[in-house]
């Protein structure tokens, strides 16, 4: 057994540090926290805020490994991330091993190379308490706030609901954003563009440095221009200079990772945390902007070697936020010769880090700017045309481009043609067009991680689980928004005269942007109007400050706390007592055939228009609204008509055809399949003639297109992208192969492939008793049905090889499998059918509708 024990908190990080320390040195992994809050009730005493941290069932088995690893070793290093969570993990980790501060260390690093490990553990410390109960305030206020709200959310909007902290206020944003979108008021102005000929015939683009309101405005500038003698008024050169940006913090690395390559907040920390285990880049876990002077020095390096001397110019750039506190240096690479790396996902963002890190120790880029000022004496405002040309590249080198990585497409000046002032000119073609202003834009991931960090919410941790925690609650939604249309003019000038045309635009689509769901806007209501103070941006951030003040000594933690609870608590109950029910409710109308109130509102099953009330005699009738409609915008008229929903048309081929909306969309239904209606139909719109084709090109789009071994071969698109189905096996279709042209070789070699993998994914495998031993990712493992069990050690107490596994019996197998789950085998009881009552509903009173 090895003299020092190493506990990190992930398997990857465990083997690639076990490659740095020498043969005294044993790593293994906590995988993640081994203790937490129980799942299970509050796990507070909320007098004392005393956590009751247990360890789950599913690390117990890890804990009783690690204390055997702990007796075996006569020094114990902690080496868990360096940010609050990591401390957390050690002190967790040193409390459930109860560890021994005479052999115990812990020590930090920020890069997981050889160099910064084996530094680490010259200069080991002791666990900062600080950082440790700056993690203990978050969590703990952070489940009070759920335990004590959510109850309420149950009560008064619906069964199920759950408030969090920072959640509830990414949610707040989303809501608010929309709201400014629906109550937006376009403007419309003429935007004037000419483009000009020089003597030599180039062509000079300029625009109008004045936007006319009104139609007549514009059509009177174009009539002046028409017998206008246009000229060079004056032409401007003056020098300018580009910089670099800063390198990247977690929140600059998810916005450009977005931008850039289009990943997800948290997809880009999933490959940044590999990024990291392996290696690659320092910690991304960062509100840090400052680089080491071992990088500084490691970039001058690369640069001057690549580039040459001019093109070096090392700095070090301060963090903008006080609050900055995780990790002490920004995102960089930790090892400058290393320009790429095999594994074509994590080269894609290594490339964004590596490129913004040397180009932030590059000189600046010089540029040339020119304005030419085009017009006439007897026009009132004159046209000006811009061009830049690049003088030096300097930082641009890296990129190998010649615009600036958050340059704009708008911005991307081109290179004008020499003139000079009171050079003649030729319009070829001036033109007005009508354009109208837009509402801010929805926010995307990358957008809304910016705003939480202007408003000081949240820290790099808390980002990527905020937002994918407020999707999964189905509080809001990347659903696609299908544009309107509107007519616009536009005026051409040309040298046979003026030409006037309607054109027709889109606006107001929008696709993978946040857009709040009804119950995302009925639940974020009732807790703007019930909990202000929780929701107040000013609030929220002076949270995560007082968390900074506690990881820096300034503050007692249960002191925090204390000052939190004595004003939440006692607001909790009195929104339980006395605030109204909320499930957005809002009346259109009467309905014209029956004369009864129509309304829209939350209900069961989600969002539902209702004709009639309970206590009317008669029962009310429902229908729900469809995935594009909302209760807040819903009118009266398209309520009405998703009570024509479903209905039927003639057989087709002689099976029955139903148009309907279910839960993923309106469909055609065809004897037993049902067919989606392609994004933005009506369903109300399909004809006979409509729902044939549909189900027509349902028909063609399901035909085989090729066999294999006799039986035949489909192919479609899903949720996970393009694939090819050979009998009950779908096989996903790389980007490499031409899905739309796929060859029989190229059918071949999938399917070939796919049953290999599928050979060596079974180690044993009893069909009829849905039970396997397979190969998994961390070793061979055990499923029964979809259940994942683990599998014990073997007589001689060590981990059974696959030989061995392929020689158990399947009664051993259920053996393993009932010892982890006593119920695995039993047959469960058939549910007896439900007795038919009727359920006595509390009066509601009668709403009148108002005139509209």
């Amino acid at each position: 057994m090895s003299k020092n024990l190493v506990i990190v908190e992930s398997p990857a990080k465990a083997k690639t540090i076990q490659k740095y320390l020498g043969k005294d040195f044993e790593v293994k992994s906590s995988f993640g926290h081994i203790r937490d809050l129980p799942k299970k009730g509050m796990g507070i005493d909320l007098q004392s805020f005393t956590p009751d941290y247990e360890v789950s069932a599913d690390k117990k088995k890890l804990v009783t490994e690690l204390k055997a690893a702990v007796k075996k070793a006569e020094m114990i290093w902690l080496a868990s991330d360096e940010d609050r969570e990591g401390e957390a993990i050690a002190w967790h980790l040193s409390q459930e091993l109860k560890l021994n501060d005479d052999n115990t260390k812990r020590i930090v690093f920020h890069e997981i190379t050889k160099n910064a490990i084996l530094k680490a553990i010259e200069n080991p410390r002791k666990i900062d308490q600080n950082l440790v109960d700056a993690q203990q305030a978050r969590r703990i206020l952070d489940r009070i706030v759920g335990f004590e709200m959510s109850p309420v959310l149950w009560k008064k909007v619906k069964t199920g609901l759950s408030a969090g902290r920072v959640q509830s206020v990414a949610v707040r944003l989303v809501v608010e954003r929309e709201l400014e979108i629906r109550g937006f008021q376009s403007k419309s102005s003429y935007k004037v563009e000419g483009i000009f000929l020089n003597n030599t015939g180039q062509e000079i683009s300029a625009k109008l440095k004045k936007d006319f309101v009104k139609e007549t405005e514009a059509e009177a500038f174009l009539e002046l221009s028409k017998d206008t003698e246009f000229k060079v008024l004056n032409v401007e050169t003056k020098p300018g200079s580009r910089s670099a940006s800063a390198p990247f913090t977690t929140s600059t690395l998810q916005q450009e990772a977005s931008n850039r390559l289009g990943y997800g907040v948290t997809g880009t920390m999933r490959v940044a945390q590999r990024l990291y285990e392996e290696g690659f880049i320092t910690y991304m876990r960062t509100d840090s902007v400052n680089l080491s002077q071992e990088a500084i020095n490691g970039a001058k390096a690369q640069i001057i070697s690549e580039f040459g001397e001019n093109y070096s110019n090392p700095r070090n750039y301060t963090t903008k936020s006080a609050s900055a506190q995780e990790a002490h240096e920004a995102i960089r690479p930790t090892d400058f010769s290393v320009k790429s790396i095999g594994d074509a996902q994590l080269n894609k963002l290594y490339q964004l880090i590596y490129k913004r890190t040397l180009a932030s120790q590059m000189t600046n880029a010089k540029i040339e700017k020119t304005v030419i000022e085009i017009g006439n004496n007897k026009l009132s405002h004159h046209f000006e045309a811009q061009g830049e040309v690049i003088v030096f590249d300097g930082f641009l080198k890296v990129y190998g481009i010649v615009k600036a990585e958050d340059d704009d497409e708008e911005n991307n000046e081109k290179l004008l043609p020499k003139v000079s002032v009171g050079e003649a000119l030729d319009y070829k073609k001036i033109e007005a067009t009508q354009k109208f202003t837009r509402p801010s834009a929805r926010y995307t991931e990358a957008g809304l991680v910016k705003k939480l960090e202007e408003l000081g919410i949240g820290r790099p941790s808390t980002y990527a689980p905020t937002i994918q925690t407020i999707q999964n609650r189905e509080y809001v939604d990347k659903k696609e928004i299908i544009p309107q249309e509107r007519e616009i003019m536009k005026m051409t000038l040309g040298k046979t005269g003026l030409k006037k045309e309607l054109l027709t635009e889109k606006f107001g689509g929008d696709k993978n942007k946040f857009v709040p769901t009804d119950i995302g806007e009925v639940v974020n209501d009732f807790l703007t109007q019930n909990f202000a103070e929780i929701l107040d941006y000013g609030f929220t951030a002076k949270v995560e400050a007082d968390f900074d003040n506690i990881a820096n000594g300034g503050e007692k933690w249960k002191e925090v706390l204390e000052g939190f609870y004595k004003d939440f608590h006692p607001k909790i109950t009195d929104v339980e007592e006395n605030a109204d029910r909320a499930n957005g409710e809002r009346i259109l109308g009467v309905d014209p055939k029956s004369g009864k109130n129509v309304l829209v509102r939350i209900g069961r099953f989600g969002p539902m228009v209702q004709i009639g009330e309970q206590d009317d005699e008669d029962k009310p009738i429902f229908a729900s609204l469809m995935a594009s409609q909302n209760i807040a915008t819903i009118t009266l008229e398209e309520a009405l008509e998703l009570f024509k929903i479903p209905f039927d048309l003639k057989e087709f081929e002689g099976q029955t055809v139903t148009i309907g909306v279910g839960r993923f969309g309106p469909y055609v239904k065809w004897g037993e399949a049902f067919i989606s209606i392609p994004r933005g139909e009506d369903p109300l719109s399909i004809t006979q003639e409509r729902a044939e084709e549909i189900i027509m090109e349902k028909k063609v789009a399901d035909a085989p297109i090729a066999t294999f071994k006799g039986e035949p071969v489909t192919k479609g698109t899903g949720r996970f992208g393009p694939f090819i189905k050979y009998q009950s096996i779908f096989i996903n279709v790389p980007k490499r192969y031409d899905f739309d042209n796929l060859s029989q070789s190229d059918i071949n070699e999938l399917i070939e492939a796919k049953l290999e993998k599928e050979a060596n994914r079974y180690i044993q495998h009893w069909e009829t008793e849905k039970v396997s031993i397979e190969n998994a990712r961390w070793g061979p493992i055990v499923k029964h049905g979809k259940n994942i069990f683990k599998i014990p050690k073997n007589s001689k107490d060590e981990k059974y090889t696959p030989e061995e596994l392929g020689d158990v019996s399947l009664e051993e197998v259920k053996k393993w499998i009932t010892a982890q789950d006593k119920n695995a085998f039993k047959e469960k009881p058939k549910k007896a059918p439900a007795k038919k009552t009727v359920a006595k509903k509390a009066p509601v009173k009668k709403a009148v509708a108002k005139k509209k």
